[in-house]
């Protein structure tokens, strides 16, 4: 083989910025690219190159025209890599079949590199590609080939098979599906899946050795076309520490996730950040978990997530204490998802909320005119349907609105957020949700006061808060209403409050009733009085 100057180059450090070795302007390659998907020449490989090298004035124009060609023309021989008595990777019979494996691919590369005055090598080594398995080692021949290009005073790295497309999970069909990942891929990239039987030929320095290779996280493709830039932990297994795993990715812009452990969304809590996101597992059984994580832009249109992530979790014991509620969606919490949805500055920016006397305050800014609706589920299905909003009270002040919260019991509730254009009609969009937590037994809250729908959103309870008065008893009132005649509490008998700086005030008797409502008279000219809220009385 020819010799070459061999390969001491500066290291190309990743600046995180480009997913190439050189700057490469896809727009400016449209036309090239067109013309090169049209040459049909199949006497000759001189002949071919020729035809390609028409529309091709600069070594990368001409790289570029060769690599778009046999990403488009040749397919990879699934039969020919089970059966190599038939296999020819000679460059006329590739040419001429139009089929190879990824040593034809490559020898080809660099014969009509050769023809077209452009230096190249075929390089071999150990691939992360098809039939790998998580964490194997990689021993014996070479398993891949592919290529380097010289460009502009240094060498570039490319992959014509694996641009071309991919075999299915049986290795039976090929299909051709262009990558332009592995045309001039960053070697910081490139090793991630390439490793050369040569260590020069990674171009980085300091060079990875053949160990670092096998336990490095294995990102296809996928991960960096979507702007994702790191992973952590970086190795494809993960030993629990106390029933726990942290996985956590960093990407360049909003980017929305999903996971599933063994096929499931669950046993997790997903966290989206600003930039990536944040995921804690806690299997509830021992043994291997396969995780997989799923990416896709906030900005694509469409359901479809690509996966970008595979780990194997290892559980030695279980965390049962955090073991998550059915209803609970991930991600949960707030982020900057849901502060495009209207919710700002939320008082509680973590997923999970702990309270011991089982209340909490929620509060957030609200950055649209929207409504609000709230709902709270039990792990057991304690909470009816039709309970679900009513340990929920909300308070609006100006933009700000406030949810008080009072548990039921101990244990562990989803919190569900829903929204809507107070201008548009019909239905509520669930937005987020959190985990609240209550470990203390002696909790048990009842449901705050029914709520009509006369009453205003900028109204107010102080007292009595609770939706269940004791009998035979004085209650104490404070309400927090405006633009309002009179205001009666009806129980056995009926007692106005009195106003007093925007509080209505007063007392009712319980005695000789089982329901009190408070109404008001919204005009002082109209005798017409409204419900605004409705409050049990405990039986004698």
């Amino acid at each position: 083989p020819q010799t070459m100057t061999t390969p001491f180059f500066s290291a190309y450090p990743w600046d995180k910025s480009s997913l190439k070795s050189m700057p490469v302007d896809l727009e400016q390659f449209e036309k090239l690219d067109a013309y090169a998907l049209k040459v049909n020449v199949k006497n000759s490989v001189e002949e071919l190159v020729t035809a390609l090298l028409k529309q091709a004035r600069t070594d990368l124009e001409k790289v570029r025209a060769i690599w778009m060609w046999i990403c488009h023309h040749i397919e990879y021989d699934v039969v020919g890599y089970h059966d190599k008595s038939q296999l020819s990777s000679k460059p006329l019979d590739v040419l001429q079949t139009g089929k190879s494996i990824c040593e034809g691919y490559a020898g080809l590369f660099e014969h009509m590199c050769s023809i077209a005055g452009i230096q190249c090598m075929k390089l071999s080594g150990y691939s992360k590609g098809y039939g790998y398995k998580m964490g194997q080692t990689f021993t014996g021949d070479s398993d891949h080939a592919w290529n380097a290009v010289y460009l502009d005073g240094r060498w570039h790295l490319l992959d014509s098979t694996w641009g071309s497309g991919s075999v299915d999970d049986s290795f039976t069909k090929f299909t051709f599906r262009y990558n332009e990942f592995y045309f001039l891929t960053h070697p910081a990239l490139f090793i991630n899946n390439h490793f050369p039987d040569n260590s020069n030929w990674q171009l980085l320095k300091p060079t990875l050795t053949l160990k670092e290779f096998e336990n490095n996280m294995l990102h296809n493709s996928n991960f960096y076309t979507l702007g994702l830039l790191a992973a952590q932990p970086e190795t494809a297994v993960i030993q629990t520490e106390n029933g726990k795993a942290s996985i956590s990715v960093d990407c360049r812009s909003a980017t929305l996730f999903k996971f599933e452990l063994k096929g499931k969304e669950e046993h997790g809590l997903m966290t989206l950040k600003k930039h990536g996101m944040k995921l804690d597992i806690y299997p509830q059984k021992t043994g291997s978990h396969k995780l997989q994580i799923f990416a896709k832009p906030s900005k694509a249109s469409g359901d479809v997530y690509n996966c970008v992530l595979e780990y194997v979790i290892e559980c030695e014991s279980v965390n049962k204490a955090m073991r998550f509620p059915k209803d609970l969606s991930q991600p949960v919490g707030p982020s900057w998802f849901t502060e495009r949805q209207g919710f700002l500055r939320p008082s509680h920016p973590d997923p999970i909320i702990h309270t011991n006397d089982g209340r909490c305050s929620l509060t957030f800014t609200l950055g649209k005119d929207i409504s609000v609706l709230a709902q709270l589920h039990s792990e057991n299905g304690s909470l009816s349907e039709d309970m679900r909003g009513k340990h929920i009270m909300q308070i609006h002040r100006g933009n700000q609105i406030e949810l008080k919260i009072h548990l039921p019991h101990a244990g562990n509730f989803v919190l569900k957020l829903f929204a809507k254009k107070k201008s548009d009609p019909g239905y509520y969009d669930y937005i987020f949700n959190y985990l609240i937590t209550c470990l203390n037994t002696e909790v048990k809250w009842p449901a705050f006061p029914q709520v009509y729908k006369n009453w205003a959103e900028d109204y107010e309870i102080v007292e009595p808060l609770s939706g269940r008065l004791p009998a035979n008893r004085n209650v104490q009132f404070k309400l927090k209403m405006h633009g309002i005649a009179k205001v009666l509490v009806q129980a056995d008998d009926t007692a106005p409050l009195t106003h007093n700086r925007g509080y209505w005030e007063g007392t009712c008797n319980t005695a000789g009733c089982r329901e009190v409502f408070v109404m008001v008279q919204e005009n002082a000219n109209h005798s017409f009085y409204s419900h605004v809220l409705k409050y049990e009385v405990e039986s004698q």
